[in-house]
């Protein structure tokens, strides 16, 4: 038996059948590459998770950015419940890599604010993938980064059970080896603390708490418990804990690699020594001794990850670790999985270029002094390298690239949608106001506004896509002005923010999205019945054939769907969108004519990754209402005193969850009066 369940609330129609029952076939025939052509709104995603189910591997899907990536964890998330399906893109909430500007003298230091909700799912991904095969990884190409090795991070897990010898110093010593961190408040992911002869922690991958508890010199008991309400979940024969994070040596390794380290620092001195570069090599010293000293005291420096060719024992311009290396391989090292690289016409062009324009920003560091050169093995996969640790893959797309059509051994073609929808209506109207026969038009913001207004009100939603973020921006605050709800939405903000604004939308928080080229690929928003593409006829990337048939396919999910093109003149970018736009929505037609079928609205339920982070605060805000309600019956002045107090002393102490779960206890007790 399959060990992916797929579970749907309907079966594969339209053209979904043929495009499952090929593709599968193709992977059985041994076929390396394929493509999926399926138009937006054909149900691309459950196509490829009933292949999943079918050739029962565990899957890696590679998305363009995080936003598309979250909305395909949540899908794969309800079409296997049972499964692990887990989220993994790059913890960066802002990252400005390290840089030398030589022609203004300018060294730009590595910044970073790393989001550890994020870091603890990438944690959950690796654990997953090593201990259990029903495995589906939803990734950005963050997937082809350098990451610790698989072997070293599984080799080092602490498994902890009733009954087994060991004292608390010693415990606490083993979890410090592990890279979890000691810690007297409260817990996060990766730390932990001991009291008397309790030793306390929390997994990296997880925000539940375990309380090991030792008699003498043995553990007597393993509890685990809620870390919000510290309420008991159960007592638990054993727990296992992973590394709290990826990059993991042994301490003969350390030492091997700071000698080599010693090694490449004297050889290139020395260069510089001949080259007369005496600034060059002074600086170089400076940082290398600094780093090995702090990695000799501490085990740890900053920019650790530029020295990673060294502490993974790997060769001058070997491929690097990444996730891939956690996926199963057989005997012989071929991979054992499966690929889909979804919005393929983006994502490849993304995988392929990332590798020059790190080593390119590497090669001036190290030709001024700042690293070695070794730190250009800390790097992306080159397309190549990527290929070869991949197994059979899949590319979906509702307009495939070049790349894909070229290499794919066979191309399945996707058209027919299971609802009967059609591609939408588009129109062509000018971007400038003008006055023609005595009457005026508005140009195309006016335009949009007035056609907006008259959607909204029959209860639709409403896109709009800009040039620039400044665009999106201004546009949005006149929207307002103007009296409509309106957002904007570009890769300036933060991901998990980016998440909950297209939920809200979906929901009816607000009626009308603004946004630069997010709103093209992937994004599922049935209830968008409206889009106005301002300045389409400027060509470019985000008005290229490709672009516009994406972003008319947004309105492809809603029966009453149509499409605005504000032009003054049609390229033949839009021609060609118009074309392909045509053939698609006349099979359509022919289909349903022939089938007697009446279109319908895709119906899908509204949710995001970040539920689950907002379910758990509210179930410990419950938790602590059954035990106050009465309390607060009896004597509400002094009870919303007494919590107002315990929430200003968490904030003084930083610790604002718990002041969050107080707020919200006052508010819902004052509610209910």
């Amino acid at each position: 038996m399959s060990e992916f369940k797929l579970k749907a609330p309907y079966e594969a129609a339209g053209d979904q059948p043929k495009a499952i029952k090929e593709l599968t076939e193709g992977l059985k025939k041994g076929m390396q590459q394929q493509t999926l052509l399926g138009a937006t709104g054909t149900g691309k995603t459950f196509t490829a998770a009933s292949v999943i189910a079918k050739v029962n591997k565990p899957t890696l899907v590679i998305a363009h950015n995080k936003t598309l990536a979250a909305q395909l964890a949540q899908e794969y998330s309800e079409f296997f419940p049972d499964a692990a399906v887990h989220y993994f893109v790059s913890y960066y909430d802002y990252y400005q890599p390290e840089a030398y500007l030589p022609v203004t003298d300018t060294y730009i230091e590595k910044e970073t604010q790393i989001n550890e909700e994020i870091d603890r799912l990438r944690h959950a991904s690796t654990q997953s993938l090593l201990s259990r095969s029903d495995v589906i990884i939803v990734a950005s190409v963050s997937c082809i980064y350098g990451l610790g090795n698989p072997v070293e991070y599984k080799k080092v897990n602490l498994r902890i059970e009733t009954g087994i010898k060991i004292v608390r110093n010693d415990l606490m010593r083993e979890l410090i080896c592990i890279h979890f961190e000691r810690t007297s408040g409260d817990l996060t992911p990766g730390t932990f603390r001991g009291v008397g002869n309790v030793v306390e922690v929390m997994p990296i991958h997880e925000k539940k708490l375990y309380r090991v508890e030792i008699q003498g010199d043995t553990v007597k008991t393993i509890l685990r418990i809620d870390a919000i309400t510290r309420k008991i979940e159960a007592e638990i024969p054993e727990v296992f804990l992973f590394p709290a994070k990826h990059f993991i040596t042994s301490d003969e390794r350390n030492e091997q690699a700071m000698e080599s380290i010693k090694a490449e620092l004297l050889e290139r001195l020395e260069y510089f020594k001949k080259e007369e570069k005496i600034l060059e090599g002074e600086r170089l010293k400076r940082r290398t001794n600094y780093d090995l000293a702090m990695i000799r005291e501490i085990g740890y420096c900053s920019g650790i990850e530029n020295y990673s060719r060294h502490f993974d024992n790997r060769q001058e311009g070997e491929a690097p670790y990444t996730l891939l290396s956690y996926f199963p391989h057989v005997a012989d090292g071929t991979p054992d999985f499966l690929t889909i690289i979804d919005e393929s016409h983006a994502t490849i062009p993304q995988l392929r270029g990332m590798f020059a324009g790190d080593r390119s920003r590497k090669e001036v560091l190290a030709e001024h002094g700042f690293r070695l050169p070794s730190a250009k093995d800390n790097r992306p996969l080159m397309f190549d390298e990527f290929k070869e640790r991949i197994g059979q893959v899949i590319y979906t797309s509702a307009t495939p690239g070049e790349y894909e059509m070229r290499h794919s051994e066979q191309v399945v073609e996707q058209i027919i949608r299971p609802t009967g929808l059609v591609d939408p209506q588009v129109e062509i109207r000018p971007i400038l106001s003008s006055r023609e026969n005595g009457t005026n038009y508005a140009g195309q913001v006016g335009d949009f506004i007035e056609e907006a207004v008259q959607e909204i009100t029959g209860g639709g939603r409403v896109l709009t896509t800009t040039l620039t973020k400044k665009m999106a921006e201004d546009l949005s605050t006149y929207l307002k002005e103007r009296g409509m709800k309106a957002e904007y939405l570009h890769s300036d903000i933060k991901t998990i923010e980016r998440i909950t604004i297209l939920s809200d939308f979906r929901r009816g928080v607000f009626d009308c999205l603004v946004g630069v080229n997010l709103l093209r690929e992937g994004l599922d928003l049935p209830e968008v019945s409206l889009i106005g593409i301002f300045d389409a006829d400027k060509e470019g990337f985000l008005r290229s054939e490709t672009s516009l048939i994406q972003i008319i396919g947004r309105a492809a999910r809603n029966v009453h769907g149509r499409v605005i093109l504000y032009a003054d003149r049609i390229t033949g970018s839009m021609e060609n969108a118009l074309s392909e736009t045509k053939r698609r929505r006349d099979l359509q037609k022919a289909h349903n004519k022939k089938h007697g079928i009446t279109p319908q609205s895709i119906t899908k339920s509204i949710k995001d990754i970040t539920e689950h982070l907002r379910s758990e605060h509210t179930e410990a805000v419950s938790t602590l209402l059954l035990v106050d309600r009465e309390i607060y019956k009896k004597n509400p002045k002094k009870t919303i005193q007494e919590k107002e107090r315990q929430m200003n002393e968490a904030v003084k102490i930083l610790d604002f969850e718990t002041a969050a779960l107080l707020r919200d206890e006052m508010r819902a007790l004052q509610s209910e009066e």
